[in-house]
């Protein structure tokens, strides 16, 4: 890294740490989260020093103290589960505890377009409007495994900003939302009142690394359909290898609409982070989610030089009537192009 420090990011890095009921922090951390999320060359080089001071500021904080005052939340489930109105009942008792709360809600992006709603903010009108509260939705862009490309970079932003509990909502993809498991220290699945069939396509994938399973909207006519799907998933939770030896993934009821289990829910929740905490999981885990990342971040950036690579897009133009008529195999042209980029990496 050779770029120098801007003022404007100078001027992020000072609002950040003014404290999160501070508008100017909100501002700040808004702008910060803008630019982690630039594709943008000149952004990314900023991001990347903004990131590396918070993380130094982060590293003197907790400087001789063990574990982390923070709580990394996920939330994931199927369409209609009411992920919305339960992260913002939740949201707004939490910060009546005196919490602060920060949300990211990621959205899908068009595969055509690109393009994403962005919607959650609107159905979260009262806790987006809560000082102590910040609401942010994310696009994933093309991101599998329903979070965005740099979800774990945006947790850090917000945790620097003063928010202890932070709420990531996945877009909802059913079982390949297990990347999750990646960004957060828990995962909770939050279903509606269902059927056995849907208990059946929740098996595999999310169910194998949820730590706690809600079923939400036990209220009125559903609470008695709400009841069996409790049972059904106690059954199947029976039956799935733990993911934590020392953790057993419960299951609860509420009625987000209602506010009925909602402390329920959380009491579960700290239950586990102190579980955890107390035989040092979360920060173990958090390790191991870095590296991933890490991992993950390597790979976006070799393909992005890769794709900018005048030798690489020459050869893969030249392949492209081989390919299309089957005379050439993608993996063959995979790794002819991969010659190319090793033989030519500075596109020169």
């Amino acid at each position: 890294m050779t770029s120098r420090m801007l003022p404007t990011t100078k001027r992020l890095i000072d609002g950040l740490f003014n404290g999160s009921s501070s508008a100017v922090a909100r501002t700040s951390l808004a702008r910060s989260i803008t630019l982690v999320e630039s594709t943008l060359q000149r952004d990314r080089e900023q991001a990347e020093l903004l990131l590396d001071h918070v993380l130094e500021q982060r590293k003197a904080k907790h400087e001789g103290h063990t574990g982390d005052s923070s709580f990394r939340v996920g939330i994931a489930g199927p369409p209609g589960a009411g992920k919305s109105t339960f992260i913002e009942t939740l949201g707004l008792s939490l910060t009546k505890k005196g919490h602060k709360v920060a949300v990211l809600a990621i959205d899908p992006s068009s595969s055509v377009t690109g393009g994403s709603i962005l919607g959650d903010k609107t159905r979260m009108t009262y806790l987006a409007n809560c000082p102590d509260a910040y609401v942010r939705p994310s696009p994933t862009r093309g991101t599998l495994g329903g979070v965005a490309q740099h979800t774990n970079e945006i947790v850090l932003l917000c945790e620097a900003c003063g928010y202890d509990i932070i709420l990531v909502e996945s877009v909802g993809l059913g079982q390949s939302e297990i990347i999750i498991d990646d960004t957060v220290d828990t995962v909770m699945l939050l279903v509606p009142p269902a059927g056995g069939d849907e208990l059946q396509g929740s098996k595999k994938g999310i169910m194998e690394i949820a730590d706690v399973v809600v079923v939400n909207k036990a209220d009125g006519e559903l609470k008695s359909a709400a009841k069996h799907t409790a049972v059904d998933y106690m059954h199947a939770l029976q039956l799935a290898r733990r993911k934590e030896p020392e953790w057993k993934p419960t299951v609860k009821m509420c009625s987000a609409r209602e506010g009925e289990g909602i402390d329920g829910v959380w009491d579960v929740l700290t239950e586990f982070r102190d579980t955890m905490n107390a035989v040092n999981k979360i920060e173990g885990k958090r390790s191991r989610q870095s590296s991933k990342w890490m991992w993950n971040q390597l790979n976006e950036e070799l393909m992005s030089l890769a794709k900018k690579n005048r030798f690489v897009k020459d050869e893969a133009s030249s392949l492209a009537p081989d390919l299309a008529h089957g005379f050439i195999s993608p993996r063959s042209a995979a790794r002819k192009l991969l010659e190319d980029f090793l033989t030519h990496p500075r596109n020169k």
